[in-house]
């Protein structure tokens, strides 16, 4: 999901680690009618035009290590289920967060590869959500700090969104437009150089339309192309992701879609 897909077809185990209601009473006057409902058109077509929200450092952080579209708004959890051509579930992210924008479970399962793993915040950590061990060590409110199992650790910039990651043999910078949304990494491990690089629409409301590009070496790898219905958030609700690997000669295109379900506070 999100850029998730395209690092697996194309990347090899040494460059990876990781939506108005009118109502009108019947019996009034048809002047008093025509009234509300040009008034609600106009109410409509302002809530339309507002700005929406950026999205937070955590969100866009999060979304960037642990695969999945990023959120805005006031989200009290929401799921993201991946769907192969054949209908069947290849993968499905679950999420709880506070009024506050902090993650306090995080679930993701790969089907196709028979992972899964459960997170819960405590403190200053999450721990796994069986075994209760640490997992991820936080920073500031609740954002990525570090990674002790596979040495890596997280840096980020002044307005709290993750900028970097170091491990023993890689190094990531992780690159963010004015809203905050994700538009793509640099991974470095010893002499290879991978590159994704993501060109959201301009629409601001439909930030998860998008292309993205993969290079490795500036040799191309892939791109992919996603593109989605949205709720009044300019969250996505249902997206279409078709991805084309350019590793293999002839290039594979593969369809997938994408469910989501989310609550508000």
């Amino acid at each position: 999901m999100n850029l998730a897909l395209l690092r697996r077809y194309t990347v090899n185990d040494r460059l990876c680690y990781y939506d108005w209601i009118s109502s009108f009473t019947y019996g009034e006057p048809v002047k008093k009618q025509t009234f509300l409902f040009a008034l609600g058109v106009a109410l409509v077509g302002c809530d339309n035009s507002t700005a929406p929200l950026s999205f937070t450092p955590e969100m866009a952080s999060f979304s960037n290590e642990f695969d999945f579209d990023p959120l805005r708004g006031p989200v009290k959890d929401f799921s993201q289920t991946l769907l192969n051509e054949k209908g069947e579930v290849a993968k499905r992210v679950n999420g709880t967060l506070s009024e506050e924008g902090c993650f306090d479970s995080l679930e993701l399962h790969d089907l196709e590869n028979n992972t899964a793993v459960a997170l819960v915040l405590d403190a200053n950590y999450y721990r796994d959500a069986e075994t209760l061990e640490k997992k991820v060590r936080l920073q500031g409110k609740c954002q990525l700090a570090e990674l002790p199992s596979a040495g890596v650790v997280w840096d980020t910039n002044d307005n709290g969104f993750v900028v970097a990651a170091t491990g023993k043999e890689m190094k990531v910078q992780y690159r963010y437009d004015a809203e905050g949304y994700p538009l793509g990494k640099t991974t470095i491990s010893k002499d290879q150089t991978l590159s994704v690089s993501a060109k959201p629409s301009t629409d601001p409301r439909k930030k998860l339309d998008y292309t993205a590009v993969s290079l490795l070496n500036n040799h191309p790898l892939g791109n992919v192309k996603q593109t989605c219905d949205y709720d009044r958030h300019a969250n996505p609700t249902d997206c279409t992701l078709v991805i084309v690997d350019e590793s293999v000669k002839p290039a594979v295109e593969h369809n997938y879609t994408i469910k989501n379900t989310i609550d508000y506070y």
